[in-house]
Order: structure tokens, then sequence, then C-alpha cells
């Protein structure tokens, strides 16, 4: 596997960024949880010039609240079926299916994951997807499946020393 050839990152939501719970209110406000050790490993792949992409069946404005204070300007929500959106994608970024990593958990994920250079999945997905993927995360969804990708990613393309950089820079030493 060439990780260096990858460009694009496409992430499902529910089950991948979050537990794939939801909390509904009495009124039917929605309430999800999100990792911050995802939402890093995204600011970290973004950082290294990788390119994000979120595609989820459900629509909600968390979901959007969350992709904007990410800086991630490729959001498709409310997509039943998946393929012919991430081929649009994949069209209006220009990159190629071997450019491209996808995490998904669910059998509506399955045509992306059989569709790109590297396919993860968190520790929780169902056994369809484990069966069909490149790499099953240690951590499940909503729990750092994503950092866990990114970091893998960007370790593997030696990447991971521009991120550290920032962090082991004089001025932030004692």
């Amino acid at each position: 596997m060439d990780y260096s050839n990858i460009k694009l990152l496409v992430l499902d939501v529910d089950g991948v960024l979050s537990d794939g719970r939801i909390f509904m209110g009495a009124s039917g406000e929605e309430v999800k949880a999100f990792n911050v050790k995802d939402g890093s490993g995204v600011k970290y792949w973004q950082r290294c010039g990788g390119l994000v992409a979120w595609i989820t069946g459900r629509e909600s404005t968390l979901v959007a609240n969350r992709a904007k204070e990410l800086g991630i300007s490729v959001l498709h929500q409310g997509c039943k079926v998946k393929l012919p959106v991430y081929q649009d994608v994949l069209a209006e970024l220009n990159v190629a299916p071997e450019q491209v990593a996808v995490i998904g958990d669910d059998l509506p994920d399955i045509p992306m994951l059989m569709r790109c250079g590297f396919s993860a999945a968190p520790r929780d997905a169902v056994e369809e997807v484990r069966e069909r993927v490149d790499y099953i995360c240690t951590a499940a969804g909503g729990e750092g499946c994503v950092r866990e990708v990114v970091e893998l990613i960007l370790k593997k393309t030696g990447k991971w020393d521009q991120v550290m950089e920032r962090y082991l820079a004089p001025e932030n030493k004692d």
C-alpha cells in the first residue's frame, strides 16, 4: 500500500465520527457526541495538505455545525445512496479513487469502501464492512477511529513529524 498517494479522506458520520447513538429530546432536538481526538485528527490531516469530505445518510444541523467548526467544506447529508455522491465528490475535487481513504461502519458505506485506495472501519463496524476493509481500527466509532487512521497514514508517509514539529517547537517548551 502506497499511503503517500492518499489525498482525500472521506468519512461517514454516524458510527464513525460519532458512536452512532442519537439522543432525542421531547421536542425533537437531537444531541450527538463527537470525539475531540477525531476532530484533532481531521485538523492534522488538513494541516498536512489533505482534503476531507463527509458523506452521511442522515441530516442534522449538529453535523453541519461540527463540519463548519472543523473547516469541512465538502459535506453531503441525507445521502441514502452514497456512491453517486462519492463519485461526484471525487470529480469535483479532481481526485482518483486510488487517492482516497474511506472510513465507514455500515452497509450504505460498502460501495465507497470498495472503490478507494484505502478503506478502514471502526472496531464496532458491522461484520459485512469489517470483512471488506483494508484496516479495522482498534478504536470504535466516536472513540478516536478517525484520529487512528489519520495517524496511521501520516506516520506511514513521514508527515507525522510535520504535525509534531508544531508542538515540539522551542517556543512551546518550558
